[in-house]
């Protein structure tokens, strides 16, 4: 069995993973935001967290560097909160997945019509030709990020963050400083802490 289409398929997932978080910080918009919770749960009688033996992140085994900066901005997170870490025993685990898509959408050719560039002498006085005028399609890269934080007695989810943004090649410089910006713009929105 050869591991090479294995490490390339991984490699690939942690820079786009990467470029997701990168363009959350660097962007004025960053990525789109949103997260659900139970409000039946009282989050007030959690008091400790821990990660599953394996995350949605890690791959064949091992944990992957995306793993390592998400559980250390995730522990950042809930201890800020008053969460004290358990490994036996946590009242909560976290996990995390992530998926990159395609998409493709329809954009007119604004260039002709408004006169960018070479045609910019045009702006405002007239239209190009109909021939000019053509849609054209262009292709990117989205990237997801779930955040899970789990009841671990009932096994059940109480509460979702997700962050989607484009992906950008050009932001993979410093993925750990762009993980911890993500993660803690998701957990703004995070509705409890331990009733010590």
């Amino acid at each position: 069995m050869s591991f090479k289409p294995y490490f390339s398929r991984v490699a690939a997932a942690f820079a786009l993973t990467a470029a997701l978080f990168a363009a959350g910080c660097a962007t004025t918009s960053g990525p789109k935001t949103r997260i659900d919770y139970d409000r039946s749960a009282d989050f007030s009688v959690y008091r400790t967290y821990g990660f599953p033996k394996e995350t949605g992140t890690d791959r064949g085994g091992y944990s992957t560097l995306v793993t390592s900066y998400l559980k250390s901005a995730m522990s950042a997170q809930m201890e800020a909160r008053g969460y004290k870490y358990s490994e036996e025993h946590p009242d909560l685990l976290v996990n995390f997945y992530m998926n990159t898509r395609e998409r493709t959408e329809i954009r007119p050719d604004a260039r002709a019509s408004v006169g960018y560039g070479y045609y910019g002498y045009r702006y405002g006085l007239y239209n190009a030709w109909p021939m000019y005028d053509e849609d054209r399609t262009v292709t990117y890269k989205v990237g997801t990020l779930n955040l899970d934080i789990v009841d671990a007695e009932k096994k059940q989810l109480v509460w979702e963050g997700v962050a989607e943004g484009r992906v950008n090649e050009d932001e993979l410089q410093n993925p750990k400083v762009a993980i911890n910006a993500v993660v803690t713009e998701l957990m703004r929105q995070y509705p409890g802490k331990p009733n010590m």
